[in-house]
């Protein structure tokens, strides 16, 4: 199965690997393109890439590539995403899936319609930790869930923002703290809770870096039975914090982050559930080129089985769409200082 990465930075270096380990499942990287020639030719040397592309019309018309990454600025998704499905190959898509709802729902819908399958990258989906938790709450482990919280605490400085210059812009970041780095923790706690959403609150500000938008916020949900989540997202916690969900229910606490399980208790303890081995940690909290590729790999094998196996990824578009629903939320609470029924 031909895969083709379009376009060449930095996470484009985790699909190169997440690839290479997956080699022995007839998965390879066929072709990459950037139109930046100069990343493009880089890229392909240092991954042994045979194909290369400057423009995406062309990586889209060659009839050898059947699954495209998506590895473009997070605003351009749609377009590249929208173009790949039109051409009939299935996709992989980095997060968010795009930058305003509208834009995330319309990424859906015309996947749907070209009948093609993708795969959206929220890779702490397959943490060990969080797959345990999740079950843990469905089955009624806990009890009613009270609060919730997703400590999202990273640190990126000026220079990162000053690397890329779509980096930390609405119109090709689509935000800053919570749609770059926290949208992976607000998609797992949201996963985690799996309730729908009545009313958020949030405060998104700029305090220490210069860039048009967020470097530090915070936002309640209340959920429609009244149980609280608290968000805290951030690039200006030096050095950067191992991300943590804590969730507090009746009959019990799970608290995990990056390197395992903190607290696994339950007030039967006889009945509890077996506390799950912590996985490799995800990363990115510190740098956003220190992430393992173990989440890659568990999705993008899973997109290879779906279209061998003719079923959905565990991923598809229509999940990797709540995230971006309530970022935003938070960013127009912000702007008009009330909460947002959502």
């Amino acid at each position: 199965m031909n895969f083709a990465v379009i376009g060449c930075g930095v996470i484009a270096e985790t699909h190169a690997k997440a690839l290479k380990r997956l080699e022995k499942e007839g998965l390879k990287l066929y072709a990459c393109c950037d139109i930046v020639p100069e990343k493009a030719d880089a890229y392909a040397r240092r991954h042994n890439v045979g194909k290369v592309y400057y423009d995406d019309e062309s990586v889209l018309a060659d009839p050898e590539v059947e699954v495209v990454c998506v590895c473009v600025p997070s605003g351009t998704h749609k377009d590249v995403s929208e173009a790949a499905a039109r051409a009939g190959k299935h996709i992989v898509c980095e997060k968010p899936l795009e930058i305003t709802p509208e834009r995330a729902i319309a990424v859906a819908k015309t996947v749907r319609e070209c009948g093609v399958k993708m795969q959206s990258i929220h890779q702490r989906r397959m943490m060990p930790t969080a797959i345990a938790t999740r079950k843990a709450i469905q089955e009624g482990r806990l009890g009613r869930i009270c609060l919730a919280e997703a400590q999202l605490k990273y640190y990126r400085d000026q220079a990162y923002y000053d690397s890329a210059g779509w980096r930390g812009t609405w119109d090709q970041d689509g935000g800053g703290a919570l749609m770059n780095q926290g949208v992976h923790g607000v998609d797992l706690v949201l996963w985690m809770l799996g309730g729908e959403i009545d009313t958020i609150y949030g405060k998104a500000e700029t305090l220490a870096r210069k860039i048009d938008v967020e470097d530090t916020a915070a936002a309640v949900i209340q959920m429609k039975d009244k149980s609280l989540c608290v968000i805290e997202g951030a690039t200006t916690a030096y050095p950067g914090f191992s991300t943590t969900f804590a969730f507090y229910g009746e009959k019990g606490t799970i608290i995990f982050n990056d390197e395992g399980v903190v607290e696994w208790k339950f007030m039967d303890e006889a009945d509890a559930p077996p506390c799950p081995e912590a996985g490799a940690a995800v990363g990115g909290s510190k740098s956003n080129v220190d992430i393992t590729i173990d989440g890659h790999v568990a999705l993008i094998k899973d997109l290879a089985d779906a279209i061998r196996e003719d079923r959905e990824p565990v991923l598809p578009p229509e999940d990797a769409v709540l995230a971006v629903k309530v970022i935003c939320a938070i960013y127009e609470s912000t702007r008009t200082g009330m909460p947002v029924r959502f």
